[in-house]
């Protein structure tokens, strides 16, 4: 059931809810990023961190293989995929045992542009933003008989700007010790992305398809200056002030293979299969200076190299067992190495480029992962009412060395996975019922493991512990959906309980702070296992046309996060919270659409504190040209310049505030063209 059509911006279902990109005007000269800002059920900080229902554990899906896109790990990352390059975005919040079981919120799926149409066809995008910010792209396909060639390039090249301040009152061995902070800083981004492959028909029930997908990403410089306002107790304050610096360059290269085979005497029955190879080179420097009261301190370096390779292999088969039933199993494997290095460098003199390395912070480390998977589900509809049910099993070794002897970890462990769904239609108004149950697993990341600190600063640095383990979630749904004239309403109510919790934490290393010779404190970051959290809420969408130029999208959600959490004592923490989205989209004219888009977060807790509410409007317009072979697209992002991110942590003696600001206020002008079949989309 869609929301307005096969026209419509947002397909709001209760297994799954889907954006058509090209629609979505809000996201012209943006990524995928913007693109998920407006999918109901996300939420998307100005960091770019992607949540579901208040978790950041998802899990990526690029065409529907995995993807490091979530976290930066092993794949293209979300900020790199263009959003003219995405066709749809699928979002499914309770995945059925078909689905990989990791990911706590949910599974979102980018479907790229793949054209199919005969002959030539393609399109060529280009895009201009306030304060030096380009990106373009181009596409194609060529098809003849049974062979289709299709290819992408784009290319970004972003200047970011950004402030942030912090104070931070902490008491250490009965001393209060503050710092005050305001820093500002500039990222530039340079990205350079492809992608070529071929589908041909071997028979009309045998396709074959190849992809290759090779991306260059370079961050440099990235600037920090950061002032400093250091005092303990009644001494007199230290003005200190930082340069921070850092280089990254990131390369990665995808290759995939895909079999399918279906059978025309017996409709349904498919057989799929495919293999991919994901390499990964990322190579990232971080240096900071440093001066005291205008005295040039020692500064230093991180230098981190980081390899990866990433296998992966799957096969799925459905057979339709009669008119009403289904069964579908599938078997999935998954290889990865990751190995790396990370060099920390000191200052020999200040104010000289001359580094000695620091082997006690510095290491390197090999981690290999293995899972095995397998499913098997089946459905099956009598009259008005429709089950499906399933089971996954994932076997998992994980292990992880630190070299010289300095650390290792194993683990292996076998889970199942069920899910079952049930749902009724009902005739009047077509009106569908569906409750789903699914169980799923958030595996610990290599970095929250490693026994290791990782200094991100002078002051502040993240350690792991080797005994974590996964955490286990049961997540609920019962949903509703309706449709009056030309109105269509869903709403689901949600219930996610987290056990064996992955939580993160930060505590004051007392003994780091009374060694040093300067004021403040050593900020250590931790992750543990420990206790539960749930999260219990309601969701609603409403999709209405308002008038035959005028359509509104509006979807909410409000939900309480419950946490229980280890800050030094044992603490349970509980508050409501929730989000709401308003899509306008205006026709004025049979050329010009236009888009306002509407954003709204409230307060979410964290272990340790919560995150302020925040908001942001972006506008949007496109202009279809020269018999719609082009369009002219204008967009204002964060029009009120609203959006930004604060932050209050406190423990038993540590309290701060964090505000920080990124460059959300950008004006883009864009224009594409078209040509064979492709034109511009409408509304």
């Amino acid at each position: 059931m869609t929301v307005q059509g096969e026209r419509a911006a947002v397909v709001d279902n209760l297994d799954k809810k889907v954006i058509n990109v090209e629609k979505d005007l809000s996201s012209v000269g943006g990524t995928a990023v913007n693109v998920l800002q407006n999918v109901p059920s996300v939420s998307v900080d100005q960091n770019g961190t992607v949540s579901m229902r208040g978790t950041s554990n998802i899990t990526v899906l690029i065409d529907g293989k995995n993807s490091g896109a979530a976290s930066g790990g092993t794949g293209t990352r979300l900020e790199q995929i263009p959003a003219s390059s995405i066709q749809s975005i699928e979002v499914v919040t309770n995945p059925s045992a078909r689905y990989d079981a990791a990911g706590a919120g949910g599974v979102i799926n980018i479907i790229l542009k793949k054209q199919k149409k005969d002959g030539w066809n393609g399109s060529a995008v280009a895009n201009v933003g306030t304060r030096d910010k380009y990106n373009t792209s181009l596409s194609f396909n060529r098809r003849t008989g049974k062979l289709n060639v299709f290819g992408s390039y784009d290319a970004r090249d972003d200047h970011y700007r950004s402030r942030n301040t912090m104070r931070q009152l902490a008491t250490v061995e009965g001393v209060l010790r503050t710092t005050d902070q305001q820093a500002t800083g500039l990222r530039h981004n340079r990205n350079h992305g492809g992608r070529v492959g071929l589908d041909y028909t071997i028979s009309p029930e045998q396709t074959i398809s190849l992809t290759v997908q090779p991306n260059f990403n370079r961050a440099d410089p990235n600037v920090m200056n950061q002032t400093a306002l250091l005092r303990t107790g009644d001494q007199d304050p230290i003005l200190q002030q930082t340069r921070s610096v850092v280089t990254e360059d990131v390369k990665t290269a995808d290759v995939s293979a895909d079999y399918k085979r279906t059978w025309a005497e017996q409709k349904g029955r498919e057989l799929t299969a495919s293999t991919g190879y994901t390499r990964l080179w990322a190579d990232v420097v971080v240096g900071q200076q440093f001066t005291n009261d205008e005295v040039a301190q020692l500064g230093w370096k991180q230098d981190f190299r980081v390899r990866i390779h990433a296998l992966n292999g799957q096969v799925d088969y459905a057979h339709p067992l009669g008119e009403k039933s289904r069964l579908d199993a599938g078997l999935k494997t998954e290889w990865e190495t990751n190995g790396g290095t990370d060099d920390f460098l000191v200052q020999t003199v200040a104010d000289q480029p001359t580094y000695f390395r620091d082997a006690d912070r510095s290491f390197a480390y090999d981690v290999k992962d293995f899972v095995q998977a397998g499913y098997i589900t089946g459905q099956h509809a009598v009259g008005n009412w429709s089950y499906q049910g399933g089971l996954r099993a994932e076997y998992t070794n994980t292990q992880g060395e630190v070299r010289g002897g300095r650390g290792n970890f194993e683990l292996d462990y076998l889970n199942v996975f069920p899910s079952a769904t049930v749902a009724r239609t009902i005739s009047k108004h077509d009106q569908r019922l569906q409750a789903s149950y699914s169980r799923r697993l958030n595996r610990p990341g290599f970095m929250q493991q490693l026994p290791l600190p990782i200094y991100m600063d002078q002051r502040n640095y993240r350690i792991g512990d080797p005994s974590l383990r996964p955490e286990y979630i049961n997540s609920f749904e019962l949903g509703h959906q309706i449709t009056m004239g030309d109105a269509t309403v869903t709403s689901t109510l949600f219930y996610r309980q987290t056990n064996n919790a992955i939580q993160r934490f930060r505590r004051i290393d007392t003994t780091a702070t009374r060694l040093l010779n300067t004021p403040g404190v050593i900020m250590a970051e931790y992750f543990q296992n420990f206790g539960q959290s749930t999260s219990l809420g309601a969701e609603m969408s409403i999709n209405q046309p308002l008038a035959k130029w005028w359509k509104l999208t509006a979807n909410g959600s409000l939900f309480r996060n419950s946490i229980t959490a280890a800050t030094g004592t044992e603490a349970s923490q509980r508050n409501l919270t929730g989000t709401l989205r308003l899509l306008n989209t205006f026709m004025p004219t049979p050329k010009l659409d236009v888009q306002l888009t509407s954003n709204y977060r409230a307060a979410v807790l964290t272990p340790q504190g919560r995150l302020a509410p925040v908001g942001s409007v972006d506008l949007a317009l496109r202009h279809r040209l020269f018999q719609d072979r082009a369009a002219l697209t204008l967009r204002l992002s964060d029009v009120f310049n609203t959006q930004r991110q604060r932050i209050t942590a406190y423990s038993e003696n540590f309290e701060a505030t964090y505000n920080n600001k990124w460059e959300t206020q950008v004006g883009y002008v864009g224009f594409s063209w078209y040509f064979g079949s492709n034109k511009p989309p409408r509304k």
